[in-house]
């Protein structure tokens, strides 16, 4: 895979990212969260609603499928015991790569074992 030098991210790419999560993340909702006696309402980005629970799905996918066959028949490696090793391993099984998820054996139990 090719890198290019780390910079602003064009429109193109917005697009390109936009349509390879097409089907995959769910278009979650603004949801007003309003409190007694405030003024204005927090909005909360609804996240939970996405496979995996977690925004984590849209860049792990969207790395994963621009991966070539070569690299995607390699697999894919992370290391995470949450929300990212989710996503990286929804993305793998989605591309039929295979992962590997290494988490730290001081990670948070709650995190491996939900």
């Amino acid at each position: 895979m090719s890198e290019k030098p780390t910079g602003l991210v064009t429109l193109a790419e917005l697009r390109a990212g936009q349509e390879r999560l097409r089907g995959v993340a769910v278009h979650t909702p603004l949801v007003a969260f309003e409190m007694p006696g405030e003024p204005l309402a927090l909005w909360i980005k609804a996240e939970g609603l996405q496979p995996i629970g977690s925004f984590k799905l849209r860049g792990a996918f969207n790395k994963v499928a621009q991966l070539s066959a070569g690299e995607r028949a390699c697999g894919v490696i992370t290391y995470s015991s949450g929300n990212h090793a989710q996503g990286v391993a929804y993305a793998a099984r989605a591309v039929g790569a295979k992962a590997i998820i290494v988490i730290s054996l001081y990670g948070r139990v709650v995190n491996v074992f939900g």
